[in-house]
């Protein structure tokens, strides 16, 4: 076999944009070696750097959307990945996600006082692990993209080597995390022994002709479905969550909180609507039940919670909880609701855990709901844009949190399933409840010592705040360009 034919000129335009992160993503480690010995001179080039690494996925993206709009559908390395609508918002997303979190991270690793270069090279080199969740079809592709991940960021959550509560949280998170891959291990490994088979497709057709009541179907669907929903951090396999989002860095809780989860959904959806869709009776009711939990554990916790990162991260659980819901109602409508969600998802809970990260200075952590108290009277632009994001991460209209529920909501509907659509909108309302703590304590209460302060202000910060806010606004007001690509991206 010769190269050519061992690498063909359609396998390196599939794998281009995870050969720009792979490539960008080790070359800002070892160019550190390179730069002059000032400090801000160092951090400036490597800032340089990985912008420029986003820069050319993003460029190498561009073109495989031209040819996905097109008409084109392309397969690699032997249907191994695949580059199809699905694949594309899902990567525009991790893109978004990544390039936001470096542009906050220069000021923030200047108050840290932590390695800037493995920071940077961790970022790419775990979207290039999303890369393979977004695109692969098959099951060892994925798990290799879903450990390039895992690993990536049980390093980025203890970052921080000299606070105890980022080595703890770093800790359980390796400890659970790699806890939950034995369990998607074991399910992956008896889909291969039913199917005789790595390829989703081919274990599709296996499965489709087995038994319903199969106990073998059911061993490894359970096993793959416990693996899968720690991983977007559903009840009950949440339990990780709160601390790791409270120990890890706070930029780092923003790519965890969004870039990992949506990238979990990726080969959620990937696994239950391709291998999986024949044995539907048999899922279903595991993911109402994971559904429903995840919408109790995570509203009702998060009324107790004085951190907002802890507060943010049973959220999480309650926004996975919604978007499952939409998995099971399983038709068009909520499939593209799932990818509605996760997009606006993107800008508000990012722009949320942005105003954190300006709150943080000198001694003040910024996390606790007493550290943003009388924001609005110090620093009104940092409020009103906090409230803008407490509003949609409630669901409030009309902003773009509202479109994310409205279409879970109306695909229940549509399948008949009033009762889950019920206690879907009445948890909304818990949500309010809770959300609504942070902006009285914003708008209300008197502003405390550590308000006075200025904030950690950086230009990078500022426009990345400048643009999720304006997202979640635009995406709520003028919502057509974003339904109109959920819509081409949906599964064929």
């Amino acid at each position: 076999m010769t190269f050519t034919q061992f690498y063909t000129a359609n396998d390196h335009f599939v794998l281009q944009p995870a050969i720009m992160l792979a490539l960008f993503g080790c070359a800002v480690m070892l160019f550190e070696f390179l730069l002059p010995p000032k400090e801000s001179q160092r951090r400036a080039w490597l800032l340089g750097v990985t912008l420029a690494g986003l820069a050319f996925t993003a460029w190498a993206l561009s073109w495989q959307q031209m040819a996905v709009n097109s008409g084109g559908h392309f397969t690699a390395f032997h249907g191994t990945l695949v580059v199809d609508g699905f694949s594309m918002i899902f990567n525009w997303i991790f893109l978004a996600c990544s390039t936001i979190v470096v542009l906050i991270s220069y000021r923030y690793l200047e108050v840290e006082g932590e390695h800037h270069a493995e920071y940077y090279g961790l970022v790419l080199l775990a979207q290039c692990g999303m890369f393979f969740l977004a695109t692969g079809t098959d099951l060892i592709t994925l798990f290799v993209g879903l450990e390039l991940m895992a690993l990536c960021f049980y390093i980025m959550v203890g970052f921080l080597r000299n606070e105890k509560r980022s080595n703890e949280a770093a800790l359980k998170y390796l400890l659970l995390g790699g806890f939950s891959s034995g369990f998607l291990a074991f399910g992956f490994s008896m889909l291969y022994g039913l199917s005789g088979s790595t390829n989703l497709r081919d274990i599709a057709n296996e499965i489709a002709k087995r038994n319903a009541t199969d106990p073998l179907t059911f061993l490894a669907l359970a096993t793959t479905a416990v693996g899968l929903l720690f991983k977007i951090s559903a009840a009950p396999f949440h339990m990780w969550a709160p601390d790791v989002y409270e120990g890890a860095p706070t930029t780092i809780t923003a790519y965890l909180s969004v870039g990992s989860k949506a990238a979990s959904f990726a080969i959620l959806l990937r696994m239950f609507l391709e291998p999986l869709e024949s044995v539907r009776a048999m899922w279903q009711p595991l993911l109402i039940a994971a559904a429903i939990l995840s919408l109790t554990v995570g509203n009702l916790a998060a009324i107790s919670q004085t951190n907002i990162k802890r507060l943010l991260a049973y959220s999480s659980i309650s926004h996975a909880g919604y978007m499952l819901l939409g998995l099971v109602a399983g038709n068009q409508t909520g499939i593209k609701g799932i990818f509605v969600y996760l997009a606006v998802y993107t800008f508000m809970n990012l722009g949320a855990l942005l105003v954190i990260v300006a709150m943080r200075r000198a001694d003040i952590l910024g996390e606790d709901v007493d550290d943003v108290a009388g924001l609005m009277h110090r620093h009104p632009v940092y409020a009103v844009f906090m409230l803008v994001f407490l509003l949609s991460l409630a669901g409030i209209p009309p902003t773009a949190g509202f479109l994310g529920k409205y279409y879970i909501f109306l695909a229940l509907i549509e399948t008949g399933h009033y009762y889950l659509a019920v206690i879907a909108t009445l948890y909304v309302a818990v949500a309010i409840y809770y959300y609504f703590r942070i902006v009285r304590s914003m708008f209300v209460r008197e502003a405390g010592e550590g308000v006075t302060a200025p904030l950690a202000a950086s230009f990078g910060l500022r426009l990345a705040l400048g643009v999720t806010g304006v997202m979640t606004l635009l995406l709520g007001v003028f919502p057509e360009p974003l339904l109109r690509f959920a819509g081409d991206s949906l599964m064929k």
